[in-house]
């Protein structure tokens, strides 16, 4: 199913590029969130995502299994590109001259303040790994691939993936060990036994 697949997206089939998205949509967008911890961000980089696979589907090889890992590498491409343009446009506004009128977020702030607080401790120690650190991580983790899978959708070799892979783990658990808030530390072990557990576990 997946050669036939490959060989009606290469064609140009309308029909077969539906059914690709309707298959993988989901696990690019939660591949992107990983990436940037942002909802909005995430949804633009599934956009980009299937608009640069349709652009690309003539380099495509007809002969393969599932076609995650190249969507998925893709989706890491699209993102550092996103990245990149979100750091030059914060340069740009920056230059700009500044509005002495200051909006209240209060509200606004105080509102998100109970989820922020459950994912800043986890975004915080992903900001620590370099980035081939946390895409390998994002991958081999949280989407599930191999380590031959995740070196094809990241154009490395499988042992490049093995050694970025460990060194996320050292030190994603490592931060959140000792980050960890004493008086609260009973209460956030359910939430870091779920961010961290799996890295302990590695990928079989």
């Amino acid at each position: 199913m997946d050669t036939n697949l490959r060989r009606r997206i290469r064609a140009g089939d309308h029909d077969a590029f539906g059914d690709l998205f309707d298959a993988y949509a989901r696990s690019v967008y939660n591949h992107a969130y990983r990436l940037t911890g942002e909802w909005s961000t995430a949804e633009d980089v599934v956009s980009l995502t299937f608009l640069d696979a349709w652009r690309l589907r003539a380099k495509l090889d007809e002969e393969g299994g599932s076609l995650r890992p190249w969507l998925l590498g893709i989706a890491t491409n699209v993102t550092r590109n996103t990245r990149r343009a979100a750091r030059r446009h914060a340069a740009a506004v920056a230059r700009l001259p500044r509005d002495e009128t200051v909006r209240d977020f209060a509200d606004e702030v105080a509102g998100r303040l109970d989820d922020a607080a459950q994912l800043a401790l986890v975004h915080t120690a992903l900001a620590e790994l370099r980035r081939p650190e946390r895409e390998v991580l994002a991958l081999c983790v949280w989407s599930g691939l191999d380590y031959a899978a995740a070196a094809e959708a990241l154009g490395v070799p499988v042992g490049t993936v093995r050694s970025r892979l460990s060194r996320a783990r050292t030190k994603l658990a490592k931060h959140l060990k000792s980050q960890e808030p004493p008086a609260s530390r009973g209460q956030m072990r359910g939430d870091r036994i779920t961010a961290v557990g799996p890295l302990r576990e590695g990928n079989r």
